[in-house]
């Protein structure tokens, strides 16, 4: 019934772009804090890029700033992660997730998760 399904992962090189995004399914998106994480092996998952409910207050991962961005499609019901000058450490599988009022970028806050897509940058 609810759903989110990830789409746009692949193999990229150093320096290449990638845009993810998440569709809803069961549920109207923007009713609901959204958020982008990541889990790359042997590492804990991390919060990449959220916007609250509240007031729309973008967060973003110091590893991240200035070369991802977030945004948010209502009419169709997605939302996007734009990724630019991605670098091998980028490499991760990526879950969208939304929260009731996204009031942290914490995952363990987050109530509806995609099944993740793999990023991987490599030459």
């Amino acid at each position: 019934q609810v759903q989110l399904v990830e789409s746009g992962g692949g193999l990229v090189q150093p320096g290449g772009s990638l845009r993810l995004s998440c569709a809803g399914s069961g549920f109207t998106l923007q009713y609901y804090a959204i958020g982008w994480f990541r889990q790359a092996p042997g590492k804990k998952r991390e919060g990449v890029s959220c916007i609250g409910l509240r007031n729309g207050t973008t967060y973003y991962a110091d590893s991240v700033k200035g070369r991802f961005t977030i945004s948010r499609d209502n009419a169709k019901n997605t939302f996007d992660l734009q990724m630019n000058s991605l670098k091998p450490e980028d490499t991760a599988v990526y879950y969208c997730a939304t929260d009731h009022w996204g009031l942290s970028c914490e995952g363990h806050e987050y109530d509806y998760w995609g099944q993740g897509t793999q990023v991987t940058v490599s030459t």
